[in-house]
């Protein structure tokens, strides 16, 4: 066990040929926009169906903030999808520790299912109104400083400012 090596890349993460593609879900589980949406129609049938499992079993309320779980990733390049639901931003409260919880147990269940290459969208920063540059800080400290058999964890940014963002935050983790 180590901390992933973190690597930087301006593209669409359904593409991915890594182990596992993290989705920035919502708590339902059952396909949204965004990340989410790109996943889901990106992956077929197959991750809908196996998210509907969940719900049917192990999580009838759907996935809890912060948490995560591991499906197949159906006709994706990458083995599993990791369903992480991130926090919406709110001025007036502090959920920046749930933020961090969605990286560190999106490593768990990676460590959980074998996956030593992770890719990560940048987490609550598209709909859900994180200020992009705090949800680079926090994504890439929080990788940074958890343990984990994951090797490499590739953020895969969608636009250039979300790039810029985790470049800016990994240049200053040091």
């Amino acid at each position: 066990m180590g901390t992933p090596e973190i690597t930087l890349h301006r593209g669409d993460i359904t593409n991915a040929e890594v182990d596992a593609v993290v989705n920035a879900a919502n708590s339902g589980l059952l396909g949204g926009g965004g990340v989410d949406g790109a996943i889901h129609r990106g992956g077929g049938p197959a991750i809908l169906e196996a998210c509907r499992e969940l719900r049917r079993t192990t999580l009838p309320d759907g996935l809890p903030t912060g948490q995560a779980v591991a499906t197949t990733a159906g006709n994706l390049p990458a083995r599993w999808v990791i369903h992480t639901v991130g926090p919406v931003y709110a001025k007036s409260q502090d959920r920046s520790h749930l933020l961090a919880s969605a990286y560190r147990e999106s490593l768990r269940v990676a460590d959980e299912v074998g996956a030593r290459t992770v890719a990560f969208p940048a987490v609550s920063a598209g709909v859900y109104g994180w200020p992009l540059d705090d949800a680079a800080r926090i994504a890439v400290t929080t990788v940074k400083e958890t343990e984990s058999a994951v090797r490499e964890a590739r953020f895969i940014l969608f636009s250039d400012q979300a790039y810029e963002a985790f470049v800016r935050a990994e240049q200053s983790s040091g």
